[in-house]
């Protein structure tokens, strides 16, 4: 088992959101400020770095769903606003601890999560299954546009027993 024991699924629980949440940060710290400003879309869709913000704030949707005063501690990003790596990064960071405190509440509670009927570990897994799906959207527009993600890295997203 490593040095690492979970013996209770509340420790089981966070982890894994906090595994999910380090592989952003790994992506995003690794992603050139030009690689931030591609996009695969021909109609004005989202940038790589817009993909980001969009995550952070579909976390802070939720947030404002199940647990108002969680939501209050953190903000939504602007969308407008003009790219800034460490706006991003900060957000994603106090999004994850919002993210992590609604889920150990939710654990404490039985499972359950206010307006999401299916509990606590179907939403983490809707959480984990949406930023995996802008993480792989936003790999393959970084390889489709010629920007360079290292095999480390690329390699490391998978490390998640580590």
């Amino acid at each position: 088992m490593g040095k690492h024991k979970f013996n209770n699924m509340k420790e089981q629980l966070l982890e894994t959101w906090s595994i999910n949440n380090r592989m952003n940060l790994l992506l995003m710290d690794n992603i050139t400020d030009a690689g931030m400003q591609k996009t695969l879309s021909t109609r004005g869709g989202r940038t790589v770095y817009l993909q980001l913000v969009h995550v952070h704030n579909v976390r802070m949707q939720w947030l404002e769903i199940c647990a108002k005063d969680i939501f209050k501690k953190y903000k939504p990003l602007d969308k407008e606003a003009p790219f800034d790596r460490k706006v991003l990064r900060k957000s994603f960071e106090d999004s994850g601890k919002g993210i992590e405190e609604l889920l150990a509440r939710s654990r404490d509670d039985g499972g359950k999560v206010k307006s999401f009927k299916k509990g606590v570990i179907p939403l983490l897994g809707y959480f984990i299954s949406h930023e995996s799906h802008h993480r792989g959207n936003i790999l393959l527009t970084l390889k489709q546009c010629g920007e360079k993600i290292s095999d480390t890295v690329k390699w490391g997203l998978w490390e998640w027993g580590k």
